[in-house]
């Protein structure tokens, strides 16, 4: 069961962003956000690393007692962060607007914190879980993978710089093309070199 956090305005489910992280590969996390009032909540989400992370929708309007889904991925990363630690943060801001009030509607300075208005904040930090651990995974699979011999990153790191070394087409995939290839011409050639039968 995944824990969640609320303030006056909104509950967010997950209360952290878990990635399996994975190089070279995009992943994402979706949070459901829940209006808690009678009101509509206007919210928008700003991260310490906008450029790792894409967020849809990253501002929005959620009417009263509804809900609504915030995909966050994670674009594709060429490298390890030390430990697997992540200091990223994402702040997700609330507050309430006019009733029948749409995303397109929100004036430039509805987050400002200004006297006049109240504006939530609510901090999830980030979490990259590997591919080999179980935190992220089905029990099933954590009993899978618990009779396997874990990979290390040396052994992952190893594979994936072979991986690298390869040219990109098999040689069966080259073969196949060629052969189409050359039926493809013969074809050609006796359809143009066949009289024309009347």
């Amino acid at each position: 069961m995944t824990a969640s956090v609320s303030n006056s305005l909104i509950t967010v489910n997950p209360d952290e962003l878990r990635f399996q992280f994975e190089l070279e590969k995009q992943t994402y996390c979706d949070l459901k956000v829940l209006n808690n009032t009678g009101n509509y909540v206007a919210f928008k989400v700003k991260t310490t690393s906008p450029k790792k992370y894409f967020v849809r929708p990253n501002t929005g309007v959620v009417h009263p007692w509804d809900s609504c889904i915030i995909r966050v991925t994670l674009q594709a990363q060429q490298e390890y962060p030390p430990d697997m630690q992540c200091k990223d943060k994402f702040l997700l801001q609330s507050t309430i607007v006019n009733p029948n009030t749409d995303v397109d509607d929100l004036p430039p300075d509805t987050f400002n914190k200004d006297g006049e208005k109240s504006i939530e904040d609510m901090k999830l930090r980030v979490v990259y879980i590997s591919p080999t651990s179980p935190q992220g995974s089905t029990e099933g699979d954590t009993v899978k993978n618990s009779t396997q011999k874990p990979d290390t990153n040396s052994d992952m790191l190893k594979r994936r710089r072979n991986r690298r070394g390869d040219p990109g087409f098999s040689f069966t995939f080259a073969m196949f093309v060629g052969l189409i290839g050359l039926l493809c011409g013969l074809l050609l050639k006796l359809s143009l070199s066949s009289p024309p039968t009347e």
